[in-house]
């Protein structure tokens, strides 16, 4: 189903296929997911292995009371998360070393089959917010203009249309407002090649500092050897010492 291929295709972009998506190791990764209610998954992390047992948990509403589509509050919940933890590993990086600490790239990818038609904040004002925090969004459509049924007849299959897809014009904005790109996924090889873009977009040196772990070991060796070379001039001048 689409919220299967959506999981699997995100997956391979964190933690890699072997092909053509290497995976993300380096990057501070969360989650929230979105329908009526924005909810976080899983905060801001390098585990990105706790990070897929979230994603596993992450279903289709089955209730009528929390059935929407919050895009503006999913997009000013993510945003936040993103600030505040830039803002408490600055405050750590200034109590250890005192040095300044920025999150070099900040992106939020945005992927939505819907439109928006719940939540406190329009879409674009909170992308508003984002971009105002350095924050750029890849926003993505997964399906169609509109959803579709297959429906079973004794005349054969038919699609027939049983509510408004994605809200292309709304995406378009918001990704423009943040100076980030939107795409439009049909199947899951188009939604892996959007991931594959991103990934060559959003790359950055990694600066890192190798610190090596050693154990003097050569104390035994020379101990030993001053043994024998005593042992030897012991020898020399009493067993084994030579008369002219």
């Amino acid at each position: 189903n689409r919220l299967g291929v959506v999981k699997k295709v995100f997956s391979e972009f964190i933690m890699g296929n072997g092909k053509t998506l290497k995976g993300r190791p380096n990057d501070l990764v969360g989650m929230v997911a979105f329908a009526r209610y924005a909810d976080t998954m899983a905060p801001l992390t390098l585990e990105h292995g706790a990070l897929m047992r979230f994603l596993e948990s992450v279903k289709v509403v089955t209730r009528q009371n929390e059935d929407g589509t919050s895009v503006g509050d999913a997009i000013a919940l993510a945003a936040a998360r993103l600030r505040t933890a830039e803002e408490d590993l600055s405050r750590h990086a200034q109590e250890t070393d005192g040095k300044e600490y920025e999150i070099k790239s900040k992106i939020m990818i945005l992927l939505t089959d819907g439109q928006n038609n719940y939540g406190r904040r329009a879409p674009a004002e909170a992308a508003q917010i984002a971009k105002d925090w350095g924050i750029k969004i890849y926003a993505i459509g997964v399906g169609g203009s509109e959803a579709v049924r297959t429906v079973r007849t004794l005349f054969g299959d038919f699609k027939v249309p049983v509510a408004e897809g994605v809200d292309q014009e709304t995406l378009h904005q918001v990704a423009d407002i943040t100076n980030g790109r939107f795409f439009m996924a049909e199947d899951e090889k188009s939604l892996r090649q959007i991931y594959e873009e991103i990934d060559k977009l959003e790359t950055s040196e990694i600066e890192s500092v190798r610190f090596v772990d050693y154990k003097e070991l050569f104390a035994s060796f020379a101990l030993a050897a001053l043994c024998v070379m005593m042992m030897e001039i012991a020898l020399a001048n009493t067993i084994f010492r030579k008369i002219p």
